[in-house]
């Protein structure tokens, strides 16, 4: 491996890659996909079309922060565990301190941001998502029965709006091209590279599950404000499926009626969590960070952060090897295929709802979209860049 390999694998390159996306990654976990596949599929070629829709419907399928999981396992396949905890530490950690800090007294930060600059940053999401909708439709969706399937997932998808509903969907879609899809060909396909055994992804998966089960048993045991912490937000990071906002209630149910948070912050602290890039997942930092009593401050941020995101690594660290080992099944490709046109409807039916629906207001949000969608597309600009001109754009004329 010769010295740019090297640098191209090191877990400070991958943090450095991920935390330009933890600083520019606006819009929630869909806008978080389509932000990866720009990035690693079209512009660093770190794997193909294929393998990145294969990644996404896994982690569509996992309870925990999805785009937070696609990026834990990219990191995973280019530098193991360590890549994995850089790719997770430059995406999340970002917005984490930003929030620790508003909820130790920095409200004034929240007031400051233009309103025009966050709708920028709203409309901006629209043309990525858009952007991905396109690329990934034209990939995976390339006769009429994929067509077909993506279109109905949409319909669905919007009629039905709902977690179970869209892992119904993707379990439906599965079925039928398990059944009634020839697998599509595609060049120079490649696995993702998982540099963990089966036997090894076993001991990650009953390790998640030991501590699921374990941790209510030594909270019971062991009344320790910390542990119980680590109990609630451990156990919120493992039931839920469909995302941040999903997590919300749950959280609410586990901080406010204890006491551990007033109902006030919280609220505030939701609000400040909507402006900032990232995952949503991040909420638990200024949770932590809101604690009346001890630990609080940065040491209780940290320690709701890291337990709400462990099942996240247990869970994509126990079921990678498994998916991996799957996909060289010729009925899997089969189910895969109907998946991914699934998935690329799931995504359709996001950019309507909530993408276009929060953001497009009016022929200004429009035009901005306009804008953005074809410095995407046409002029090949890095998402980044493209983030940072729509904010400042928004902050001018919006």
């Amino acid at each position: 491996m010769s010295k740019s390999q090297q640098h191209d694998h090191s877990p400070l390159h991958i943090f450095l890659i991920f935390l330009r996306m933890g600083l520019t990654s606006f819009g929630g976990p869909i806008a978080h996909l389509a932000y990866f596949r720009a990035e690693f599929v079209d512009g660093r070629k770190w794997l193909s079309e294929r393998s990145y829709a294969d990644l996404m419907a896994l982690c569509q399928f996992l309870p925990g922060p999805a785009s937070s999981q696609v990026g834990i396992a990219l990191g995973l396949s280019r530098g193991g565990y360590a890549g994995a905890l850089a790719a997770w530490a430059g995406f999340t950690l970002p917005s984490a301190l930003v929030l620790i800090l508003f909820a130790r007294g920095l409200s004034s930060l929240g007031e400051s941001v233009s309103a025009g600059a966050l709708q920028g940053l709203k409309v901006v999401a629209v043309a990525v998502v858009a952007q991905a909708v396109w690329s990934m439709a034209r990939t995976l969706c390339p006769d009429a029965p994929r067509i077909t399937l993506m279109l109905l997932t949409t319909a669905g998808a919007l009629l039905l709006p709902g977690m179970w509903t869209q892992i119904g969907l993707i379990a439906i879609a599965g079925v039928i091209g398990a059944r009634l899809l020839t697998p599509v060909q595609a060049i120079n396909h490649a696995p993702l590279n998982v540099p963990i055994t089966r036997r090894t992804g076993v001991l990650w998966l009953m390790l998640f599950f030991t501590l699921l089960v374990g941790l209510p048993i030594l909270t019971h045991l062991l009344p320790w404000t910390t542990l119980a912490l680590v109990d609630a937000f451990y156990r919120a990071g493992s039931l839920v499926f469909g995302g941040g906002h999903v997590v919300l209630p749950l959280l609410q149910a586990e901080v406010v009626p204890t006491g551990w948070v007033d109902n006030q912050v919280f609220v505030a602290g939701y609000g400040a969590a909507q402006a900032m890039p990232g995952p949503l997942f991040t909420f638990a930092a200024f949770l932590g960070a809101s604690l009346q009593g001890h630990p609080s401050g940065f040491i209780g941020g940290l320690i709701c952060l890291l337990a709400i995101f462990a099942p996240a690594f247990l869970l994509v660290f126990g079921a990678l090897p498994f998916w991996s080992a799957v996909q060289g099944n010729r009925r899997m490709q089969a189910a895969l295929s109907g998946i991914n046109a699934c998935v690329a409807g799931l995504l359709l039916a996001a950019l309507y709802q909530p993408v276009w629906t929060s953001a497009i207001f009016g022929l200004k949000d429009v035009a901005l979209a306009l804008l953005a969608f074809t410095a995407l597309m046409y002029w090949k600009l890095s998402p980044w860049l493209v983030v940072v001109a729509s904010a400042f754009i928004g902050w001018l004329v919006l």
